[in-house]
């Protein structure tokens, strides 16, 4: 990789805007929305992975809601990232990153049973959930509306992902018990 010359804002370092939030106040954001960031693609890495593992008589149906969740997630992140930019600071990228500034925890690498994989991914969506509620109030409590706004508007799509998997796990399916065993 090719050594740069000249960094023209190194991450963490918060810039005025011209959005007029005072820069401590902006600094407060902006490290709640690299949270919630971090744990957007964490939750998006561990939907794919279902997307593309999910198998069983409910494959069509699974397969295509975790690809659109996942762009759901994918979506929320990108408003998410701009929106710290333009506070003046800079969004966390590359896995290393994410990875740390992260509140959730990707289940790791094996594939487990569907039930499992949603299981896991509704205990992700749920903190992400709190954490969106905390952003929120924070957003609120300093006078960004707007990041207020957008994190509501973030957090109606993934509440409602999350109702989805609540009604994937019910009791209800096409599987037998004998066939589950």
């Amino acid at each position: 990789m090719p050594e740069q010359e000249h960094v023209r804002k190194q991450f963490g370092e918060v810039e005025e805007n011209e959005l007029r939030l005072e820069r401590e106040k902006s600094e407060q954001i902006i490290d709640a929305l690299n949270k919630d960031l971090a744990d957007a693609y964490v939750l998006y890495h561990q939907l794919k992975k279902h997307h593309w593992n999910v198998e069983g008589a409910e494959f069509r149906d699974l397969h295509l809601f975790l690809g659109e969740a996942a762009g759901n997630v994918e979506e929320a992140a990108d408003m998410i990232a701009e929106r710290a930019q333009a506070l003046g600071g800079t969004p966390i990228s590359g896995p290393t990153a994410q990875e740390e500034h992260a509140g959730v925890e990707y289940e790791g690498q094996d594939v487990y049973d569907i039930r499992t994989s949603l299981e896991n991914d509704l205990e992700i969506y749920g903190d992400v959930i709190e954490s969106l509620r905390d952003h929120i109030e924070l957003a609120e409590n300093l006078g960004d509306h707007a990041t207020a706004q957008i994190l509501r508007e973030i957090i109606v799509e993934t509440e409602d992902d999350a109702h989805h998997i609540e009604h994937y796990l019910e009791d209800d399916t096409l599987v037998t018990e004998g066939a589950m065993d």
